[in-house]
């Protein structure tokens, strides 16, 4: 009889055993992998937490870089008006003129460099302007013919009187802040434009000089 009952005990134990062993290993394991998981999820949102803040630092230095450009400008224009104050004051009355015609300076088509022929056509403008002593203020003013478009002319007839201004400063030291510079293209045309002879005296450079 008792060794009947060992026998029923020992195999209700084993039972038991067999039942919930699994279980707890289950158990055991999703213990486990929720730690993993768990783990990975934490390095992901310190990695997003970091990726973050690296763009919110990035809009930080952009909005800076954003506003020292503003401020840039603002005074670059400051300064600007200032300089074109300074020209209105000093520009006072017309007292000489001097114009580089196309037949004696001979630009070469659509070009803007100086002959010597023009060089010295400036040479002698600027020795009239010493014995002379005349003038505190120079307006170099570009013109052409109507032949090409607007935005062509004006593009020429800026850079010609770029390069007179430039010989002016460099050869004669005559200070820039002395001169500007204009471009007219050919809405100022002297002569008529339907001819050989009145395009060639429209392609010109006015010095104007100012005290």
């Amino acid at each position: 009889m008792k060794k009947r009952q060992f026998v029923v005990i020992a195999g209700f134990v084993l039972l038991v055993a067999f039942v919930t062993g699994p279980a707890c290993a289950t158990k055991k394991f999703v213990r486990e992998e929720s730690a993993t998981l768990d783990q990975k999820i934490a390095e992901v949102s310190t990695e997003v937490e970091a990726s973050q803040k690296r763009i919110s630092e990035h809009d930080e230095k952009l909005a800076t870089i954003g506003s020292l450009i503003t401020q840039h400008d603002t005074q670059f224009k400051t300064v600007d008006g200032k300089i074109e104050e300074v020209k209105t004051l000093i520009r006072g009355n017309l007292v000489m003129t001097a114009t580089l015609k196309n037949a004696d300076a001979k630009f070469a088509f659509d070009s803007a460099v100086l002959t010597p022929e023009a060089k010295g056509i400036l040479d002698a403008f600027v020795q009239r302007l010493i014995a002379e002593n005349k003038g505190v203020y120079i307006e170099v003013q570009g013109h052409t013919d109507s032949t090409g478009s607007d935005a062509v002319n004006m593009t020429l007839g800026q850079k010609r009187a770029e390069a007179v201004m430039m010989y002016l400063y460099q050869q004669h030291k005559v200070p820039l802040h002395r001169m500007s510079v204009v471009s007219m293209g050919s809405s100022m045309p002297i002569a008529d434009n339907g001819s050989r002879s009145g395009r060639d005296q429209n392609r010109r450079v006015e010095i104007l000089v100012y005290e």
